[in-house]
Protein backbone atom coordinates (compact mmCIF):
# COMPACT_ATOMS: atom_id res chain seq x y z
CA UNK A 1 0.00 0.00 0.00
CA UNK A 2 1.19 3.49 -0.81
CA UNK A 3 1.40 5.55 2.44
CA UNK A 4 -0.57 8.48 1.05
CA UNK A 5 -0.54 11.78 2.92
CA UNK A 6 -4.02 13.30 2.76
CA UNK A 7 -4.06 15.59 5.79
CA UNK A 8 -3.31 19.21 4.96
CA UNK A 9 -4.31 22.41 6.74
CA UNK A 10 -5.65 24.49 3.87
CA UNK A 11 -6.70 28.12 3.65
CA UNK A 12 -6.70 29.28 0.06
CA UNK A 13 -4.56 32.37 -0.44
CA UNK A 14 -2.76 32.07 2.90
CA UNK A 15 1.04 32.19 2.92
CA UNK A 16 2.49 29.23 4.84
CA UNK A 17 6.18 29.02 5.76
CA UNK A 18 6.77 25.28 5.39
CA UNK A 19 10.59 25.18 5.68
CA UNK A 20 13.44 27.67 6.20
CA UNK A 21 13.54 28.41 2.47
CA UNK A 22 10.03 27.52 1.28
CA UNK A 23 6.65 29.23 1.48
CA UNK A 24 3.47 27.92 -0.12
CA UNK A 25 0.26 29.60 -1.29
CA UNK A 26 -2.61 27.33 -2.39
CA UNK A 27 -5.02 28.41 -5.11
CA UNK A 28 -8.77 27.97 -4.74
CA UNK A 29 -9.10 25.34 -7.46
CA UNK A 30 -9.77 22.13 -5.50
CA UNK A 31 -11.11 19.14 -7.42
CA UNK A 32 -10.80 15.43 -8.11
CA UNK A 33 -7.51 15.98 -9.98
CA UNK A 34 -6.10 18.96 -8.07
CA UNK A 35 -6.95 17.77 -4.53
CA UNK A 36 -6.97 20.89 -2.31
CA UNK A 37 -5.77 23.14 -5.14
CA UNK A 38 -2.56 24.17 -6.88
CA UNK A 39 0.25 24.89 -4.41
CA UNK A 40 2.57 27.67 -5.59
CA UNK A 41 5.99 27.60 -3.93
CA UNK A 42 8.14 30.61 -3.11
CA UNK A 43 11.79 29.64 -2.68
CA UNK A 44 14.08 31.93 -0.69
CA UNK A 45 14.26 33.76 2.61
CA UNK A 46 11.11 35.55 3.71
CA UNK A 47 12.98 38.69 4.79
CA UNK A 48 12.52 42.05 3.10
CA UNK A 49 14.76 42.59 0.11
CA UNK A 50 15.55 38.89 -0.35
CA UNK A 51 15.57 37.39 -3.85
CA UNK A 52 13.18 34.51 -4.51
CA UNK A 53 12.05 32.05 -7.18
CA UNK A 54 8.40 31.09 -7.67
CA UNK A 55 7.33 27.63 -8.85
CA UNK A 56 4.01 26.85 -10.60
CA UNK A 57 2.02 30.11 -10.35
CA UNK A 58 -1.07 28.09 -11.16
CA UNK A 59 -4.44 28.62 -12.87
CA UNK A 60 -5.76 31.94 -14.24
CA UNK A 61 -7.19 33.22 -10.97
CA UNK A 62 -7.12 36.90 -10.02
CA UNK A 63 -7.43 36.15 -6.31
CA UNK A 64 -4.45 33.79 -6.43
CA UNK A 65 -2.41 36.34 -8.36
CA UNK A 66 -3.19 38.95 -5.71
CA UNK A 67 -2.22 36.51 -2.95
CA UNK A 68 1.11 35.75 -4.63
CA UNK A 69 1.92 39.42 -5.14
CA UNK A 70 1.15 40.09 -1.48
CA UNK A 71 3.33 37.16 -0.42
CA UNK A 72 6.40 38.47 -2.27
CA UNK A 73 5.86 42.16 -1.54
CA UNK A 74 9.21 43.83 -0.85
CA UNK A 75 11.15 40.97 -2.43
CA UNK A 76 12.73 40.50 -5.85
CA UNK A 77 11.58 37.57 -7.98
CA UNK A 78 14.43 36.35 -10.19
CA UNK A 79 12.85 33.22 -11.72
CA UNK A 80 9.30 32.06 -12.44
CA UNK A 81 9.52 28.29 -12.88
CA UNK A 82 6.85 26.03 -14.36
CA UNK A 83 6.89 22.24 -14.01
CA UNK A 84 4.71 21.65 -17.08
CA UNK A 85 2.07 23.25 -19.24
CA UNK A 86 -1.16 21.81 -17.87
CA UNK A 87 -3.77 24.45 -17.20
CA UNK A 88 -3.71 24.12 -13.40
CA UNK A 89 0.03 24.95 -13.36
CA UNK A 90 1.07 27.43 -16.03
CA UNK A 91 -1.59 29.97 -17.10
CA UNK A 92 -0.85 32.43 -14.29
CA UNK A 93 2.90 32.37 -15.01
CA UNK A 94 2.81 35.13 -17.61
CA UNK A 95 0.61 37.60 -15.69
CA UNK A 96 2.64 37.00 -12.53
CA UNK A 97 5.99 37.31 -14.34
CA UNK A 98 4.82 40.52 -15.99
CA UNK A 99 3.80 41.97 -12.63
CA UNK A 100 7.14 41.21 -10.96
CA UNK A 101 9.44 41.72 -13.96
CA UNK A 102 10.93 38.22 -14.02
CA UNK A 103 11.45 35.66 -16.81
CA UNK A 104 9.43 32.47 -17.13
CA UNK A 105 11.52 29.27 -17.33
CA UNK A 106 10.12 25.90 -18.41
CA UNK A 107 10.63 23.06 -20.85
CA UNK A 108 9.55 23.62 -24.42
CA UNK A 109 5.79 23.02 -24.78
CA UNK A 110 4.70 19.99 -26.82
CA UNK A 111 5.16 20.56 -30.55
CA UNK A 112 1.53 19.65 -31.10
CA UNK A 113 -1.14 20.35 -28.53
CA UNK A 114 -3.05 17.12 -27.96
CA UNK A 115 -5.95 16.99 -25.57
CA UNK A 116 -6.32 13.82 -23.56
CA UNK A 117 -9.88 14.45 -22.43
CA UNK A 118 -12.18 17.39 -22.15
CA UNK A 119 -13.06 16.35 -18.59
CA UNK A 120 -9.59 16.56 -17.04
CA UNK A 121 -7.52 19.34 -15.52
CA UNK A 122 -4.66 17.79 -17.47
CA UNK A 123 -5.37 19.82 -20.60
CA UNK A 124 -2.51 21.81 -22.11
CA UNK A 125 -2.22 25.56 -21.71
CA UNK A 126 -2.13 26.32 -25.41
CA UNK A 127 -0.91 29.90 -25.03
CA UNK A 128 2.10 29.13 -22.82
CA UNK A 129 5.57 30.10 -24.07
CA UNK A 130 8.58 30.33 -21.73
CA UNK A 131 11.14 33.12 -21.97
CA UNK A 132 13.92 30.63 -21.26
CA UNK A 133 13.62 27.00 -22.41
CA UNK A 134 14.91 24.39 -19.96
CA UNK A 135 16.28 21.00 -21.01
CA UNK A 136 17.21 19.56 -17.62
CA UNK A 137 20.52 19.76 -15.79
CA UNK A 138 20.59 23.56 -15.51
CA UNK A 139 21.60 25.05 -12.15
CA UNK A 140 19.88 28.28 -11.10
CA UNK A 141 21.36 30.31 -8.27
CA UNK A 142 19.65 32.94 -6.17
CA UNK A 143 19.81 34.71 -2.85
CA UNK A 144 20.89 31.85 -0.57
CA UNK A 145 19.35 29.08 -2.67
CA UNK A 146 20.36 26.79 -5.51
CA UNK A 147 17.84 25.06 -7.77
CA UNK A 148 18.76 22.23 -10.12
CA UNK A 149 16.45 21.49 -13.03
CA UNK A 150 15.55 17.79 -13.33
CA UNK A 151 13.80 16.47 -16.43
CA UNK A 152 10.98 14.12 -15.40
CA UNK A 153 8.91 13.36 -18.51
CA UNK A 154 6.00 10.95 -18.31
CA UNK A 155 3.01 12.70 -16.80
CA UNK A 156 3.66 15.25 -19.53
CA UNK A 157 6.34 15.15 -22.19
CA UNK A 158 7.68 18.52 -21.01
CA UNK A 159 7.52 17.85 -17.27
CA UNK A 160 10.35 19.28 -15.16
CA UNK A 161 11.00 18.95 -11.44
CA UNK A 162 13.15 21.32 -9.42
CA UNK A 163 15.72 20.34 -6.79
CA UNK A 164 16.40 22.69 -3.89
CA UNK A 165 19.94 21.64 -3.06
CA UNK A 166 20.12 23.38 0.32
CA UNK A 167 17.31 21.19 1.66
CA UNK A 168 17.78 18.09 -0.54
CA UNK A 169 14.18 18.64 -1.55
CA UNK A 170 12.33 18.03 -4.81
CA UNK A 171 9.48 20.15 -6.15
CA UNK A 172 7.87 17.29 -8.04
CA UNK A 173 5.00 19.02 -9.83
CA UNK A 174 2.61 16.21 -10.79
CA UNK A 175 5.32 13.58 -11.26
CA UNK A 176 4.89 12.40 -7.66
CA UNK A 177 1.90 13.43 -5.55
CA UNK A 178 1.48 12.63 -1.88
CA UNK A 179 -2.29 12.20 -1.96
CA UNK A 180 -2.73 10.04 -5.08
CA UNK A 181 -1.00 8.36 -7.97
CA UNK A 182 -0.35 10.48 -11.04
CA UNK A 183 -2.40 10.41 -14.23
CA UNK A 184 -0.33 9.39 -17.26
CA UNK A 185 -2.54 10.34 -20.19
CA UNK A 186 -1.50 9.50 -23.76
CA UNK A 187 -0.75 10.67 -26.30
CA UNK A 188 1.44 13.26 -24.53
CA UNK A 189 1.78 11.21 -21.34
CA UNK A 190 4.10 8.22 -21.64
CA UNK A 191 4.34 5.35 -19.14
CA UNK A 192 7.77 4.17 -20.28
CA UNK A 193 9.16 7.68 -19.79
CA UNK A 194 7.29 8.02 -16.52
CA UNK A 195 8.82 4.87 -15.01
CA UNK A 196 12.31 5.91 -16.10
CA UNK A 197 11.81 9.32 -14.50
CA UNK A 198 10.50 7.70 -11.33
CA UNK A 199 13.63 5.54 -11.12
CA UNK A 200 15.76 8.68 -11.53
CA UNK A 201 13.94 10.36 -8.64
CA UNK A 202 14.31 7.27 -6.44
CA UNK A 203 18.05 7.20 -7.12
CA UNK A 204 18.48 10.75 -5.80
CA UNK A 205 17.37 9.85 -2.24
CA UNK A 206 15.63 13.14 -1.51
CA UNK A 207 14.80 14.16 2.05
CA UNK A 208 11.46 15.77 1.16
CA UNK A 209 9.19 15.88 -1.88
CA UNK A 210 6.95 18.91 -2.37
CA UNK A 211 4.17 18.12 -4.88
CA UNK A 212 2.20 20.92 -6.51
CA UNK A 213 -0.97 19.36 -5.11
CA UNK A 214 -1.24 18.22 -1.51
CA UNK A 215 1.04 17.71 1.46
CA UNK A 216 4.78 16.98 1.33
CA UNK A 217 6.21 13.48 1.35
CA UNK A 218 8.61 13.58 4.29
CA UNK A 219 9.82 9.97 4.08
CA UNK A 220 10.30 9.59 0.32
CA UNK A 221 12.22 6.29 0.08
CA UNK A 222 9.44 3.86 1.18
CA UNK A 223 6.79 6.06 -0.42
CA UNK A 224 8.51 5.98 -3.81
CA UNK A 225 9.15 2.24 -3.59
CA UNK A 226 5.43 1.71 -3.00
CA UNK A 227 4.58 4.17 -5.79
CA UNK A 228 6.73 2.21 -8.21
CA UNK A 229 5.41 -1.17 -7.01
CA UNK A 230 1.85 0.05 -7.52
CA UNK A 231 2.55 0.81 -11.20
CA UNK A 232 4.07 -2.63 -11.74
CA UNK A 233 1.14 -4.26 -9.93
CA UNK A 234 -1.32 -2.38 -12.14
CA UNK A 235 0.58 -3.54 -15.20
CA UNK A 236 0.34 -7.15 -13.96
CA UNK A 237 -3.40 -6.74 -13.34
CA UNK A 238 -3.91 -5.50 -16.90
CA UNK A 239 -1.99 -8.45 -18.34
CA UNK A 240 -4.04 -10.80 -16.15
CA UNK A 241 -7.27 -9.30 -17.51
CA UNK A 242 -6.08 -9.86 -21.07
CA UNK A 243 -4.99 -13.41 -20.29
CA UNK A 244 -8.69 -14.24 -19.89
CA UNK A 245 -9.39 -12.98 -23.40
CA UNK A 246 -9.27 -9.85 -25.57
CA UNK A 247 -10.58 -6.73 -23.88
CA UNK A 248 -11.22 -3.06 -24.50
CA UNK A 249 -10.04 -0.54 -21.93
CA UNK A 250 -13.65 0.37 -21.11
CA UNK A 251 -14.23 -3.29 -20.17
CA UNK A 252 -11.28 -3.39 -17.78
CA UNK A 253 -11.54 -0.09 -15.90
CA UNK A 254 -14.61 -0.91 -13.74
CA UNK A 255 -12.86 -4.03 -12.46
CA UNK A 256 -9.36 -2.60 -12.11
CA UNK A 257 -10.62 0.56 -10.40
CA UNK A 258 -13.66 -0.78 -8.54
CA UNK A 259 -12.54 0.96 -5.33
CA UNK A 260 -11.96 4.32 -7.04
CA UNK A 261 -14.46 7.16 -7.38
CA UNK A 262 -16.20 6.63 -10.74
CA UNK A 263 -15.55 10.30 -11.56
CA UNK A 264 -11.90 9.32 -11.94
CA UNK A 265 -12.55 6.41 -14.31
CA UNK A 266 -11.93 8.46 -17.47
CA UNK A 267 -8.48 9.36 -16.09
CA UNK A 268 -7.96 5.75 -15.00
CA UNK A 269 -8.74 4.60 -18.53
CA UNK A 270 -6.03 6.89 -19.85
CA UNK A 271 -3.50 5.39 -17.42
CA UNK A 272 -4.53 1.89 -18.52
CA UNK A 273 -3.99 3.01 -22.09
CA UNK A 274 -0.52 4.30 -21.15
CA UNK A 275 0.34 0.92 -19.62
CA UNK A 276 -0.93 -0.89 -22.71
CA UNK A 277 1.09 1.30 -25.07
CA UNK A 278 4.22 0.50 -23.04
CA UNK A 279 3.37 -3.21 -23.09
CA UNK A 280 2.71 -3.10 -26.84
CA UNK A 281 6.11 -1.48 -27.43
CA UNK A 282 7.70 -4.24 -25.37
CA UNK A 283 5.99 -6.88 -27.54
CA UNK A 284 3.85 -8.24 -24.70
CA UNK A 285 0.40 -7.25 -26.00
CA UNK A 286 -1.16 -6.38 -29.35
CA UNK A 287 -3.97 -4.06 -30.33
CA UNK A 288 -6.55 -4.29 -33.09
CA UNK A 289 -6.64 -2.36 -35.30
CA UNK A 290 -3.88 -0.29 -33.63
CA UNK A 291 -2.85 0.98 -30.19
CA UNK A 292 -5.72 3.44 -29.77
CA UNK A 293 -7.82 3.94 -26.66
CA UNK A 294 -10.85 2.11 -28.15
CA UNK A 295 -8.81 -0.82 -29.53
CA UNK A 296 -9.29 -4.46 -28.66
CA UNK A 297 -6.19 -5.59 -26.74
CA UNK A 298 -4.80 -9.11 -26.51
CA UNK A 299 -1.84 -10.88 -24.92
CA UNK A 300 0.75 -11.95 -27.46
Amino acid sequence: MIPFVRELDVAHGRVDAVSPLIRRVIAANPGPFTFTGTGTYIVGRASAGAGVAVIDPGPPDDAHLAALLTAIEGQAVSHVLVTHTHRDHSPLARPFAHAVGAPVLAARPPAQVVHASGSLDEEDDETFAPDIVLAGGEVLEGDGWTIEVMATPGHASNHMAFVLREENALFSGDHVMGWSTTVVAPPDGDMTAYMASLDAVIARDFSTIWPTHGAPVTDPAPFLRAYRAHRLEREAQIVSQLAAGPRRIADMVPTLYAAVDARLWPAAGLSVWAHLIALERAGRVSASPGPEIDAVWSVR
